[in-house]
């Protein structure tokens, strides 16, 4: 489950535990906003957890070795013109 639909849930759940007053034969609303509200919850949670895991590989990378040129200079030779 995702963030996105975690917090869906928990919106939903709300909806029927808070806003809405409505009897369905057989069937308690707020209950089953309570039921979704913690399904929301708990996947936020489990999400919240992989996702964390996820970030913490720590990568290292080995540097280059420098290459040092040797450059010399000659002084017995009169430069070219």
């Amino acid at each position: 489950m995702g963030i996105g639909t975690s917090i869906f849930l928990i919106a939903v759940g709300a909806i029927l535990t808070f806003a809405l007053n409505a009897n369905v034969g057989g069937v308690d609303l707020d209950i089953v906003g309570w039921i979704l509200m913690a399904a929301g919850v708990v996947g936020l949670i489990l999400t919240t957890l992989v996702w964390g895991r996820r970030r913490q590989v720590v990568t290292t990378t080995a540097e280059q070795p420098v290459e040092y040129r040797r450059v010399e200079e000659r002084r017995d030779v009169t430069p070219p013109m």
